[in-house]
């Protein structure tokens, strides 16, 4: 995402209605909205990768994977990401047909431009979201996944993931390899 402010105040249903015919998406924050950047290769394998394993998984839960194109709500903050993939299990998310409102997954994959908002101010703003279990950030550098995962008592803890190690998302009873996530990707230095 780039933070440079692209149009004047709009409103969430004009940012709506803009967004469904825009070849640019765009995040919308507080009547703002921001131009997206586009892709790695290693960036759209590790996506793939993870939506093969994941959307596998959770076939026949009643749960619903989203991958880069539809949008998170984040209705307290007057806010609409695009996660790079997203997981929800709630039936109220079936009303929505641009957005969704309660994910209990979401993952991004960490670009150089994107990490410190990733890491930072999103993830504040991600907080808001009460149905949200764990919050995943993949690095497209080396192999390291930090997976932020919200306690019984609300508190979020985080559990960080190298090398050969087995990735645990706990949000859906899910565990995979490391190295199945990183499959194909050559890291560049």
């Amino acid at each position: 995402m780039t933070l440079t402010q692209s149009h004047p105040y709009i409103s969430p249903e004009e940012y709506l209605e803009l967004e469904k015919n825009s070849p640019i998406k765009h995040e919308y924050i507080q009547g703002q909205i921001y131009a997206m950047a586009g892709a790695s290769d290693s960036h759209v394998t590790i996506t793939a990768n993870l939506v093969a394993l994941v959307r596998n998984h959770i076939r026949g839960t009643g749960c619903r994977l989203y991958v880069t194109e539809m949008k998170a709500k984040i209705e307290t903050l007057d806010i609409f990401y695009y996660p790079d993939i997203m997981v929800t299990c709630d039936s109220r998310d079936t009303q929505f047909e641009y957005f969704k409102c309660y994910p209990s997954l979401i993952i991004e994959v960490l670009s150089p431009t994107t990490e410190a908002f990733d890491r930072g101010d999103k993830f504040i703003d991600y907080q808001e979201l009460e149905t949200l279990q764990e919050y995943v950030l993949v690095s497209q550098n080396r192999q390291r996944v930090d997976c932020f995962r919200r306690n019984n008592t609300g508190i979020w803890e985080l559990y960080s993931y190298r090398g050969n190690q087995e990735l645990e998302l706990t949000s859906l009873n899910f565990k995979c390899l490391l190295t199945d996530v990183y499959e194909d990707v050559n890291f560049l230095r």
